[in-house]
């Protein structure tokens, strides 16, 4: 087993520490989720935390790791008999992103269910993580569904497989850590608010703590054991910090003054819904048990409210997460005005409010505390905190060139889809077979069954039981006869925009039009679970401005600094359209495509732009790419180009204001029919 880097060694990222310690601490804190840039010592703090855990209590045998003290009455693996147990360390155990649902929350043996009535319960991830550590490395592009199975059990501390009448349930309590690089996609905020806890982390601008972080990482790299046996008495006094304030915790109180500061806060801050104000009164509790005092003030709930509150005040997926502090402390002091002047709070002491982190200093190496990732996790480790970085506009210059316009107003759009029935990842959008949706119709399992069709397969077994040889009332059922569900839901795509920024859309009203049209467009996107890529043409060429991602954030910055002018080079941004969609094809052929054009229509510059243009756009239809063209044409006179483009796309045309959820309907219908024509 690799030696972990140890906790107390790493740099900085003093909120990152905080929270994963108030979590050990009190676990129904209710997890922390982890935002921030790549190589900031994510993986390696939350693979450290482990080593720091207590020891935990087992029964001997019992695959759900019960408490001996207090087994588990409904354990599948029960009823267990009093016994002294087997002590065993915490375990942290990691969800991959491409993780089955029977691999997280188990599987039952169908077969045996249905022909002999035994449970035979195969245990998920889910029951491994029990009384320890579960780790989602990247759970921002963890599937919606098995995010809500993971978010409930943590709610509820169980685990629930439930397969045509079969029920299995399991203890499953664990810290839940997830982390998170924002630039790759976002969580949906009803996903976010299930996280107790969020800390923002970026890497360090500071040259002595860089130094620091690579010699550390250096240090640790030639020799693992050595390195943790430098700070093995740190490692021993942290753990020992930990262990005396879980034991009291339960001696904290929690003060009706604090508690009203608690609720002012939430409410000033206008978050949704009461988890929050729970989450603030658990952890501002865990903060004053690990300064090591038995009651809760002021400060601690300061520092609640900036680790509970800044990812519950997002309203769309552009905000940026974030807290005023000023609002902040106006709001504690109006609340302690309101009983009387408030409490005079204790001296938090030497390590600040709430008790802070362990101090750094005091260790080896110069004992500034140093940070790295473990082997196969982020490279490199940063101290640091505060929001990212936001993206540099795109280069390019050109004649004629025009700042930057802001985008209008972003309204609902019509849903557009991609006809046909498609086999992508779980979305929102456009038709698609997948696991989970409504059930129509059944097929011969290919591999392990997942979704079993109980009619079909009775179906199937009964015309043998005779030959079988069945005598009592139970179905004689082989494997041959299962069945598994075909099920129908909707998928996400890959939504490409190519923009027309030349100076014929160049008018600021126009611009600031087009570009709410294509945020608006992006909101959806999101909200759909697509990918998006944005294509910009203008002067002598297209550039591929954002390659597809999951972060509509990244797609809103490069728009929102998209400059305009110069000519219309229609026919290389339908081109460079084609080679973005080429290369995605290649890299996931079951994602499903969906090109939106922004333009008038308009092609100048070189020899014969419109015939070029219309070749390039045949092209797109040739391979059968579902089109969308957006006209951005205005004025009296108009030349219909736009209709004429979406006519050699194979797809359809759609106007600024039709664009619009409440100006037209049948827009999808509209689409499909064009497609189905052509």
């Amino acid at each position: 087993m690799s030696t972990p880097y140890p906790f107390t060694a790493i740099v900085g990222q003093d909120d990152l520490r905080l929270g994963l310690l108030l979590n050990a601490v009190s676990p129904a804190v209710g997890g922390v989720l982890v935002r921030g840039e790549k190589g900031t010592a994510k993986s390696t703090a939350v693979r450290a935390l482990a080593a720091l855990m207590p020891e935990v209590t087992v029964v001997a045998g019992c695959r759900f790791s019960c408490d001996p003290q207090a087994p588990d009455p409904a354990c599948p693996d029960g009823p267990h008999e009093a016994a002294p147990g087997v002590p065993r360390p915490a375990r942290t155990v990691e969800l991959p992103v491409g993780a089955s649902e029977d691999r997280l929350v188990g599987a039952l043996d169908i077969e045996r269910a249905l022909s002999e009535g035994v449970k035979a319960f195969e245990p998920g991830l889910l029951a491994d993580a029990h009384r320890g550590i579960l780790y989602v490395d990247e759970v921002n592009l963890l599937h919606d569904h098995l995010v809500d199975l993971l978010l409930d059990a943590a709610a509820m501390g169980a685990s629930y497989v439930e397969r045509e009448g079969v029920s299995v349930r399991h203890a499953a309590r664990f810290l839940l850590v997830g982390t998170m690089n924002p630039e790759e996609g976002e969580l949906r905020p009803q996903l976010l608010d299930r996280f107790g806890l969020t800390v923002e982390v970026t890497a360090s601008r500071e040259t002595d703590e860089r130094v620091e972080v690579v010699r550390r990482r250096l240090a640790y790299d030639d020799d693992p054991a050595a390195f943790a046996a430098l700070w093995a008495d740190e490692e021993a006094a942290l753990r020992e910090r930990i262990t005396a304030a879980r034991a009291l915790l339960p001696r904290v109180v929690l003060g009706d003054g604090v508690l009203r500061q608690i609720a002012a806060t939430c409410a000033a801050f206008e978050v949704d819904g009461m988890r929050a104000d729970i989450v603030m009164a658990r952890t501002a509790t865990a903060l004053a048990a690990w300064a090591g005092r038995d009651e809760v003030v002021a400060d601690d709930v300061r520092q609640a409210a900036l680790l509970a509150l800044p990812h519950r005040r997002r309203r769309n997926p552009f905000d940026a997460p974030g807290l005023d502090e000023d609002k902040l402390d106006d709001t504690l002091r109006d609340a302690a005005d309101e009983q009387g002047g408030g409490d005079d709070d204790p001296d938090p002491g030497p390590d600040g409010p709430g008790g802070g982190v362990p101090p750094q200093g005091t260790g080896p190496d110069d004992g500034s505390g140093g940070g790295a990732e473990s082997a196969g996790a982020d490279d490199g480790v940063s101290g640091g905190q505060g929001p990212g970085e936001g993206h540099a506009p795109p280069a390019g210059g050109g004649a004629g060139e025009r700042r930057p316009v802001g985008a209008g107003e972003p309204f609902r759009t019509k849903m557009l889809s991609v006809p046909g029935l498609g086999e992508g990842a779980a979305g929102r959008r456009s038709r698609a077979r997948t696991e989970h949706g409504r059930t129509t119709g059944s097929r011969r399992p290919e591999g392990a069954l997942t979704k079993l069709h109980l009619a079909a397969t009775v179906q199937a077994a009964a015309p043998h039981q005779r030959a079988r040889g069945r005598s009592g009332r139970g179905l004689v059922v082989r494997r041959d006869d299962l069945r598994q569900a075909t099920r129908e839901g909707r998928e996400g795509n890959l939504v490409l925009f190519a923009v027309d920024a030349s100076g014929s859309m160049a008018a600021r009203q126009r611009m600031s039009a087009v570009k709410g049209a294509v945020l608006s467009l992006l909101l959806d996107a999101y909200q759909r679970r697509d990918k998006v890529g944005l294509v910009t043409f203008r002067g002598k060429e297209a550039e591929v401005a954002l390659p597809p991602t999951s972060s509509v954030d990244a797609a809103a910055a490069r728009l929102e600094s998209l400059p305009t002018g110069g000519r219309t080079p229609l026919a290389a941004g339908l081109l460079k359209a084609h080679d973005v969609l080429r290369v995605e094809r290649l890299r996931d052929p079951s994602r499903r495509a969906l090109l939106v054009v922004v333009t008038d229509g308009r092609a100048t510059g070189g020899v014969e732009p419109v015939a070029l243009a219309a070749r390039a756009a045949r092209l797109h239809a040739s391979e059968g790419t579902a089109s969308v063209v957006v006209d951005c044409e205005s004025g009296y006179v108009r030349l219909g180009l736009a209709a004429e483009l979406a006519r050699d796309l194979g797809g359809s045309a759609v106007t600024l204001d039709e664009l619009r959820a409440d100006s037209i309907a049948g827009l999808v219908k509209d689409i499909t029919a064009t497609r189905r024509a052509a």
